[in-house]
């Protein structure tokens, strides 16, 4: 024992020797970080947090030199001279704010003063005024900015005297109630029109207070507020924000010409301007990214240059203090920490990638970047408020929200942002790849070419490994042995779409691996029974393992387990097993062919439940998952959809339910009376026999989102869908009659629905007019 304990971890000798190394380690890591920031010209500051903000705006702007903004000019002036009740719910005088709302360099700024300077505003208002808010929301600071814009407008207008008012000398010497009245006495009895540029600030009682002191003056005045954030447009506005979207591609080609070339010159130059052409696709209809490329080619006419900027990530090529990928940084820079991290993995996925929020949260869970803040809250619950707050920061794009899950993409210039801010420590590898560097951390292969284990880094320190696209795995079993054998801190190993025949029982070592994803690997017929001491594990992924003829024995054993996907051969699976699994959360079932028979028993843990293609499977007894949340069907024909048809019919707390694929069921089961109290989102989708919907329906007043889809047989909705008033999304694609019905303004069911915020109903082909 004396020589084992000599010989072990826990020796005081050995222990202080591993701490050498290791604290030797960290110092060349500061030490590199020191040499980095000299090299790019960082300071370091004895206290405080510094951080680069915008440039002050003004409301100047030449008109003429602005493309691709007048249709949105004159949707947002239409709105300004709509007349606004000027008494809120609450029979408060209320004042209309319009936000402006998109990401970094879309031209919010440049749309404000395109509005600002309209000759239609110089009619409406008496008074105009432009306040750059920026990231520091000093009420007292904004205060004296509207006095001073105030002023100048006067002295600017038309109808100014010549004499008789002087301009305020020594006004930030003013306290704060003189500061107050000196506002208030400028904006009375004149209608105004104020906009406050380039709005960070997210406390709703700073915003009150601030609207609070200046609503003053006659009906009409209004407010313009551009912003990233599309929870602070919400916050502040009272009419629904106006969203800013990108050029077209004609106007895009416009602006990049107008920047690159000197007027008229472009005519001398048709292969640089076919170019062009490729280069402006990267900006994706953002003027600022058109401004930064066409600028840095402005008189360059060297053919080489030009393929250069065409072929190189944005990230890659020079970026001067008001280019695109500085100002998008802005943005990343107000992130709060957890959210900067989190954002960075974006970068290990290719451009115009579909994300998913289970795929998302689950990579930020296993690398511990969650953290619940009063202990009791679902990690899964805060990572998914981590993604509703980067689409709040307008971060996310194409979004599509199933209440339980949700599918985005991210903008391409975002994609750049992620990479410029990623660096070293993530890295895509693909074939042109010639090495990783040595404190890379963090790797997603993208291409099957470029699995050569010579290139991969022999450093121990690696957490996660990631094969992000459909099609593209691991073909050679040496280099999963080499990768298991040396990284022994994985928390994060993504094996789908790969073509391993045996596991190797040295998975085992990775006692750090939260999640493993061995999705569509048609080789494998069994697991290995030691994956079960992945004490750590937390989700296991075996949807698409069409050869699995079992799952490994002890199962149960894998005591973190909090989702878990099966595809097997099996007809039943082991009850005690699965009981043991105090922490499973989520159960899915693609695939199960034999599947007959689910437990019998409680699975008190289970939340969500998931059954993809399984079509021997019969019987669903749901009293066995009293916590059950988020109910998925799709394509189980032999099920009995009666399920629990007992009287009195059991009360359930789910709020998530889609059935698809169901020949042959006339009406939803009886039992969705016993979720009429709790159901948020109803998708049914391919019911071909599908005749009514279930009269409770108008009861269920938590219900936001309905999704009809391709049940042609379906001809109306319950008589009182009026008092759905939490619904906030209706979908109704290809049903024919209940299509026509639901038309806009001609459809004998609109008066019913028009209430609701999101409507889309699209016939099916050939049969809308």
């Amino acid at each position: 024992m004396k020589v084992r304990h000599l010989f072990s971890s826990s020796n005081p000798l050995a222990f202080r020797l591993r701490m050498a190394r290791k604290i030797k380690e960290i110092r060349g890591r500061l030490d590199k970080v020191v040499a980095d920031g000299t090299k790019f010209g960082l300071a370091s500051f004895d206290s405080g947090l510094i951080m680069q903000g915008r440039e002050m705006t003004y409301p100047d702007v030449d008109a003429s030199s602005v493309i691709g903004r007048e249709i949105d000019k004159d949707e947002i002036i239409k709105l300004l001279m709509q007349p606004f009740p000027q008494r809120g719910d609450d029979g408060d005088q209320s004042i209309c704010v319009i936000s402006i709302v998109g990401i970094g360099g879309l031209g919010k700024t440049t749309l404000a003063k395109l509005i600002f300077n309209d000759k239609r505003m110089d009619d409406l208002f008496q008074l105009k005024m432009w306040v750059c808010v920026s990231d520091n929301f000093d009420i007292r600071q904004i205060i004296i900015k509207i006095i001073n814009s105030a002023t100048a407008s006067f002295f600017t207008s038309a109808s100014a005297p010549t004499s008789g008012l002087a301009y305020p000398e020594n006004i930030t010497n003013l306290d704060i109630v003189q500061l107050v009245s000196c506002m208030r006495q400028k904006l009375s009895g004149q209608k105004f029109l104020l906009v406050l540029d380039d709005v960070w600030n997210d406390d709703r009682a700073k915003w009150i207070e601030l609207r609070d002191l200046i609503k003053v003056g006659p009906p009409g005045s209004k407010i313009v507020v551009t912003t990233r954030s599309k929870s602070i447009a919400s916050m502040m506005g009272n009419v629904p924000s106006y969203v800013l979207e990108g050029l077209s591609p004609t106007d895009c080609l416009s602006l990049f010409v107008k920047w690159a070339f000197k007027e008229g010159k472009e005519e001398n130059y048709p292969n640089l301007v076919e170019i062009g052409k490729e280069i402006v696709k990267k900006c994706q209809g953002v003027p600022l990214a058109l401004r930064t490329l066409g600028s840095s080619l402005f008189s360059n006419f060297d053919l080489s240059k030009w393929e250069f900027v065409r072929d190189s990530e944005m990230w890659n090529l020079e970026q001067k203090e008001h280019d695109i990928l500085p100002a998008l940084k802005l943005s990343y820079d107000q992130m709060p920490s957890y959210l900067r991290q989190c954002f960075a993995y974006f970068s290990l996925y290719p451009k115009d990638h579909i994300f998913n929020t289970y795929v998302m949260c689950s990579l930020w869970i296993a690398l511990g970047l969650v953290q619940s803040l009063n202990g009791s809250e679902k990690l899964e619950h805060v990572a998914r408020n981590y993604i509703d707050e980067l689409h709040s920061r307008s971060f996310l794009q194409d979004v599509d929200d199933f209440g339980s899950s949700c599918e985005f993409k991210i903008h391409d210039l975002i994609h750049d942002l992620a990479l410029y801010v990623a660096r070293e420590d993530f890295v895509a590898v693909d074939s042109h790849i010639q090495n990783i560097p040595p404190q890379a951390r963090h790797l997603s292969v993208v291409e099957n070419d470029s699995l050569d284990h010579y290139l991969f880094p022999k450093s121990k320190y690696l957490r996660s490994i990631l094969f992000p696209i459909h099609g593209v795995g691991l073909a050679s079993e040496r280099v999963l042995d080499t990768w298991v054998s040396r990284y022994k801190y994985l928390r994060y190993l993504d094996l789908s779409d790969s073509s391993i025949k045996i596991l190797p029982n040295s998975l085992t070592k990775l006692g750090h691996l939260r999640f493993l994803d061995l999705s569509r690997n048609d080789r494998i017929k069994r697991l290995p029974n030691s994956i079960c001491k992945l004490l750590n594990l937390q989700v296991l992924l075996l949807s698409g393992c069409i050869e699995l003829e079992e799952l490994p024995k002890g199962i149960g054993k894998l005591i973190s387990l909090r989702r878990l996907i099966v595809t097997t051969k099996q007809s039943t699976l082991p009850h005690d097993e699965f009981a043991s699994l105090n922490h499973l959360q989520s159960l899915s079932f693609h695939d199960c062919d034999n599947l007959k028979l689910m437990f019998r028993q409680q699975l008190p843990s289970i939340e969500e439940l998931h059954f993809e293609s399984c079509g021997s499977l019969e019987s669903l007894p749901l009293y066995i998952f009293p916590k059950l949340q988020t109910l998925f069907i799709n394509d189980c024909q032999m099920l009995n959809m009666s399920l629990n048809n007992e009287s009195p019919i059991q009360k359930l707390r789910m709020k998530y339910l889609m059935l698809m694929n169901y020949p042959g069921l006339l009406a939803l089961p009886r039992w969705t009376v016993g979720i009429a109290d709790t159901l948020e989102t109803l998708l049914i989708s391919d019911l071909p026999d599908l005749e009514m919907l279930p009269e409770c329906l108008t009861t269920m007043f938590n219900l936001k989102r309905i999704y009809i889809h391709n049940c042609p047989q379906l001809l109306c909705l319950p008589s009182d869908m009026h008092h759905l008033t939490a619904l906030e999304d209706l979908r109704i694609v290809d049903c024919p009659e209940l299509c026509r019905k639901c038309l806009p303004q001609s459809g004998e069911y609109w008066p019913m629905i028009s209430h609701i915020k999101g409507i889309f109903i699209e016939e099916p082909r050939g049969e809308a007019e």
